[in-house]
C-alpha cells in the first residue's frame, strides 16, 4: 500500500518534525488539530509559496531539475535523475540542495522515488528552468524531429542568423514568443510593415522546420500582435549544451568584492551621522512647532512645506522626507485641528509635534536615535517613492497614503541582513548587494529593487551604516534576542535595543555643560549640550550652525526673549559666567545691560489694550511712529496710550518696531510668560513586530510537537471508536440521531468493572474537546472512573459528569 504524505509526517521522529516546523513556522499558526491537518496545510498553495520565497537560486533550480526529471507514468523522480541534469556541479552540493528540499517536504519519499509536492507546479512557472514542454506533447512533427538527434542538430545549425538569434533568446527562457502578423502596407515614412516582415520571417522559418511550435493561451482569444510560439524542451536543452540543461548553476552566493573598512572608523562615521540625523529631526520638528504645515486635502505634506523644512534642517528634500516619515511613525509628529476656519468654512488640520516629542527631546542622543531607527525598521512606508508619480501621474507627497507599502519592513530587513551577513567592515556597492539578494531569495527580491535601494539610502542617512559598512551598534539593534534560560517560553523577551544604545553611547562624545563665548557675541558649544544647557541656549541665543560643535549667537532679540520669559539682567550675567570657559566679553555685558534697561519701559494692558510709561517723551515717540499706525494708538493721559487692538497684537507691533514692552496684570505687576508650545495629540508609535510567524525553539517547539502527537492519537482513536460513541459525541453518523443516556453509560461502566473488560469511553476534556479512548476500567468511586488505557502503560482518571458514552469492545 502506498504511503501517504500524512503517514510520512507521522513517521518522523520528534526532532525531524520540529525541524520542519522551524523551517516552515506558518504551518503551526494556528496549531493544527493533528498531523493529517498539518499535512494538508503543508501541501497548500500559500504555505508552499511562502516556503519557496525563502529558498536561494541554486535550490530553486534543483527543484526545477526534479520537476523536469519526473517520469511520465509515475510522476516520480530520483536523486540520480537530478544529478544527470546538473553535470559540472559537485554532486555533493546537489545532494545538500535536495536534502534542503526534503527537510522542508517540498520533495518527499525515498531517494530513489522522490515526489514533488503538487502545489509547487501551481505556484511556480509552468516552464521549469525556463524550458518549454516536451516536443511530443506540443506537436507530433516536432516530436519526430527531436527524436532524430542528428537531424535536429543539422536543422539548428542550418538556421539563418536571425532565426538563430531568436533561438538563443528563447533558449535562455522563457520559451514563449509571439509571431507578428503580416501588416498591411501603408504609404508614408511611418510605414513599419517592412520591419515586421523582417521580424516575422525568421520565426516563420523556425515554425516551418518544426523547431518552434505555434500555441495559444488557454481561455484567451488570439493575441492581436500575433500567435504564440513555444520552443520545445529538447531543443532548449540542445541549445544549452555549453551551460547545461538548467543554465548557469551557482551553488554558492556571489559574494561581492568589497573594500573592508576599519571597524572603528566605520563606527565613528556612523556615530557622526547619528548626531546629524537626530539634529536634523529636531530642527524639522522645531520648524513645524513654529509654523505648522497644513494637511493637504488628499492627505500628506505639501511640496512647499517640505522644501521649507529641508532648508530649516539643512538637508536635501529626500532626506527631509525620510525624517518626516520616521517622526510620524515614531509618534513625534501628528495632526491637529487649528482654531481658525478655512475659506470654505471647514476646520483645517495641520502637522505639529506631539507631546511625545518633548519627552524624546529630553532623552540622550543614543536613546533618540534608537527610537528613530526602530520606527524606521517597522514603518510600512517607502519614503523613496516621495517625489515620484503614481499610476495616475500625480506626485506622491510626504505622509500621503500613496507611499504606503505593506512589504516595506520586510524589504528593509532583507537588505540589512544581506549586509550584516558579510565580513565585519565590508562596504560593498549597492548593485553588488542587490545581486546578492537576487541569489539569496530570487522570488522575493524580484520587483523589490527600488525598496532595497531605499533601505540602503535610509541606513546611510540614519547612521545605521558608516562608510558603507554596517556599524557595530546597528548589528546589536538588528540581532535577534538570544533565548533566556530564565524565560524558556519567551514570554518576556529582553529589550534588544538596550545593548545598541550602550554601544552607541560609548562612541558619541559626552554631553558638555559649558560654552565658549567669543568677542563677536558667538557662543560655541564644543559637543552635544546637556538638556539643561540646551534649554538655556534656546532662550538666550539664536542657533547659527550645528554639528560636532554647534554655534549660537547672542542678539538683542534673543536677550529680549530671555527677559520676556522671566530672566533678569543679573541672571543672564550669572548664566554666562557660570557656563563659559572663556572670559565673558564686555560687549555681551553691555548688550545685556542696555536691553534690560529698555525692557519693561513700556507696559500694555487691555482697553482693547493700553500702553503706559513714566517717560512721557518715550510715549510721544511711540505715538508719532508711523510704523504703529495700524494699532490705532491714542493718548488718554500724559503717561497712558490706548489701542482698540488686543494686547498680543500691540506687543507684537511694538517689538517689531524695535521697542521692548512687557505686559502687566490688573495690579500693575509685569506678566512674564514663556511662549506656549503648540502640540498635536499624542500618537502611539508603531512597535517593531517580528516579520512573519515567530521562530519556535526549545520548550515552545517541543510543546507544539507534543500537541500534534496528542491530537493525532485522539483523532485516530476517534475514528476507531464505535458508531454509538461517535454519535453520542455529536459526530454525524448515518442512521443514529440520538445520544446515549448518561445512566446507560454508567451501567455499562459498572458492568465493565465487574467483568474486567475493555470499553470505549467518550468524554469531554478540560478544553471542551470531545474525545474517545479504549480503556479497561479499574474502579468507580467519588465521582471518578479510574481505568488503564488499551496498552496498559498509564492510568487515566475520568470525571463521571464528563463521560458522554460507554460501549463495550466487540
Amino acid at each position: 500500500m502506498a504511503t501517504t504524505f500524512a503517514d510520512q509526517l507521522r513517521s518522523l521522529p520528534d526532532e525531524a518534525l520540529g525541524a520542519l516546523i522551524q523551517l516552515r513556522p506558518d504551518l503551526v499558526v494556528p496549531v493544527p488539530a493533528d498531523i493529517s491537518a498539518l499535512a494538508v496545510r503543508a501541501q497548500s498553495r500559500n504555505s508552499v509559496a511562502r516556503c519557496l520565497d525563502g529558498l536561494d537560486e541554486f535550490t530553486l533550480l534543483i527543484l526545477d531539475a526534479a520537476r523536469l526529471s519526473r517520469a511520465t507514468d509515475t510522476a516520480l523522480t530520483s536523486v540520480d535523475a537530478i544529478l544527470q541534469l546538473t553535470e559540472g556541479v559537485d554532486p555533493e552540493d546537489v545532494r545538500v540542495a535536495v536534502d534542503r528540499l526534503r527537510v522542508r517536504f517540498l520533495l518527499h519519499g525515498p531517494p530513489e522515488a522522490l515526489q514533488v509536492v503538487g502545489a509547487v507546479d501551481e505556484v511556480t512557472s509552468p516552464y521549469p528552468a525556463g524550458l518549454g514542454r516536451p516536443a511530443d506533447f506540443l506537436d507530433p512533427a516536432a516530436g519526430a524531429l527531436v527524436a532524430d538527434r542528428a537531424k535536429l542538430r543539422r536543422t539548428v545549425l542550418a538556421a539563418p542568423a536571425g532565426a538563430r538569434a531568436v533561438l538563443d533568446r528563447l533558449a535562455a527562457g522563457p520559451p514563449i514568443g509571439a509571431l507578428p502578423r503580416p501588416a498591411l502596407p501603408r504609404p508614408g515614412p511611418d510605414d513599419d510593415a517592412g520591419d515586421k516582415a523582417e521580424v516575422a520571417e525568421p520565426i516563420r522559418w523556425l515554425v516551418e522546420q518544426h523547431i518552434l511550435v505555434p500555441v495559444s493561451e488557454a481561455g484567451r482569444a488570439p493575441r492581436p500582435d500575433g500567435e504564440l510560439v513555444e520552443l520545445p524542451r529538447e531543443v532548449g536543452m540542445l541549445l544549452r549544451r555549453d551551460t547545461g540543461p538548467l543554465g548557469a548553476l551557482r551553488p554558492f552566493p556571489p559574494l561581492p568584492e568589497a573594500p573592508v573598512r576599519d571597524r572603528k572608523a566605520a563606527d565613528s562615521a556612523g556615530a557622526g551621522q547619528v548626531m546629524e540625523a537626530v539634529r536634523a529631526t529636531e530642527a524639522i520638528l522645531e520648524a513645524l512647532a513654529a509654523e505648522a504645515a497644513p494637511v493637504l486635502r488628499a492627505g500628506g505634506l505639501g511640496v512647499r512645506d517640505l522644501k521649507r523644512l529641508a532648508r530649516a534642517a539643512g538637508v536635501d528634500e529626500p532626506g527631509a522626507a525620510l525624517l518626516i516619515e520616521i517622526s510620524y511613525a515614531a509618534g513625534l509628529l501628528g495632526e491637529s485641528e487649528v482654531n481658525a476656519r478655512a475659506t470654505n468654512g471647514a476646520a483645517q488640520d495641520v502637522f505639529l509635534p506631539t507631546a511625545a516629542y518633548d519627552l524624546w527631546r529630553a532623552a540622550g542622543v543614543a536613546h533618540r536615535w534608537s527610537a528613530l531607527a526602530r520606527s524606521w525598521l517597522a514603518m510600512t512606508r517607502q519614503p523613496g517613492l516621495i517625489g515620484r508619480r503614481d499610476e495616475r501621474d500625480r506626485p506622491i507627497n510626504a505622509l500621503a497614503p500613496d507611499a504606503e507599502r505593506a512589504g516595506a519592513p520586510q524589504a528593509r530587513r532583507e537588505a540589512l541582513d544581506a549586509l550584516t551577513d558579510l565580513e565585519p567592515g565590508a562596504a560593498p556597492a549597492v548593485d553588488d548587494l542587490l545581486g546578492l539578494l537576487a541569489w539569496q531569495t530570487p522570488r522575493r527580491s524580484r520587483g523589490r529593487e527600488v525598496a532595497h535601494r531605499d533601505a540602503y539610502a535610509g541606513a546611510t542617512l540614519l547612521g545605521v551604516t558608516g562608510l558603507g559598512a554596517i556599524t557595530s551598534y546597528a548589528r546589536l539593534l538588528l540581532a535577534d534576542p538570544e533565548p533566556d534560560e530564565t524565560d524558556p517560553l519567551g514570554l518576556h523577551p529582553a529589550e534588544a535595543p538596550a545593548d545598541a544604545i550602550r554601544s552607541l553611547d560609548a562612541l558619541l562624545p559626552a554631553p558638555v555643560d559649558h560654552i565658549l563665548v567669543q568677542a563677536d557675541l558667538t557662543v560655541v558649544v564644543p559637543g552635544p549640550p546637556e538638556p539643561d544647557l540646551a534649554g538655556e541656549l534656546d532662550a538666550v541665543a539664536e542657533p547659527e550652525s550645528a554639528g560636532a560643535a554647534s554655534v549660537f549667537r547672542v542678539t538683542p532679540a534673543s536677550v529680549r526673549r530671555a527677559l520676556d520669559i522671566g530672566y533678569r539682567a543679573d541672571d543672564l550675567h550669572t548664566l554666562f559666567r557660570r557656563r563659559s570657559r572663556t572670559p565673558v566679553p564686555q560687549t555681551l555685558t553691555y548688550l545685556i545691560d542696555d536691553t534690560a534697561r529698555k525692557h519693561g519701559g513700556l507696559r500694555s494692558g487691555s482697553a482693547g489694550s493700553y500702553l503706559r510709561s513714566d517717560d512721557e517723551a518715550l510715549l510721544a515717540e511711540v505715538l508719532g511712529d508711523k510704523r504703529l499706525v495700524p494699532v490705532d494708538l491714542r493718548r488718554i493721559a500724559p503717561t497712558v496710550l490706548v489701542s482698540p487692538r488686543p494686547v498680543a497684537r500691540l506687543l507684537g507691533a511694538l517689538r517689531d518696531a524695535g521697542y521692548a514692552p512687557v505686559a502687566e496684570d490688573a495690579g500693575g505687576a509685569m506678566v512674564l510668560t514663556r511662549p506656549k508650545a503648540r502640540r498635536a495629540p499624542t500618537r502611539t508609535p508603531r512597535i517593531a513586530e517580528p516579520l512573519g510567524p515567530p521562530l519556535l525553539a526549545g520548550p515552545r517547539l517541543a510543546g507544539v510537537v507534543e500537541q500534534l502527537r496528542r491530537g493525532d492519537i485522539a483523532t485516530r482513536a476517534a475514528r476507531r471508536a464505535p458508531v454509538t460513541v461517535r454519535a453520542a459525541q455529536g459526530q454525524a453518523v448515518p442512521g443514529l440521531t440520538a445520544v446515549q443516556q448518561h445512566s446507560q453509560a454508567m451501567a455499562v461502566l459498572q458492568q465493565a468493572v465487574r467483568d474486567k473488560v475493555k470499553v470505549w469511553v467518550g468524554y469531554v476534556d478540560s478544553h471542551g474537546a470531545t474525545l474517545s479512548r479504549l480503556v479497561k476500567p479499574v474502579s468507580m468511586s467519588a465521582g471518578y472512573l479510574r481505568a488503564e488505557d488499551e496498552r496498559g502503560e498509564s492510568l487515566h482518571t475520568f470525571a463521571l459528569h464528563r463521560i458522554t458514552a460507554a460501549v463495550t469492545e466487540e
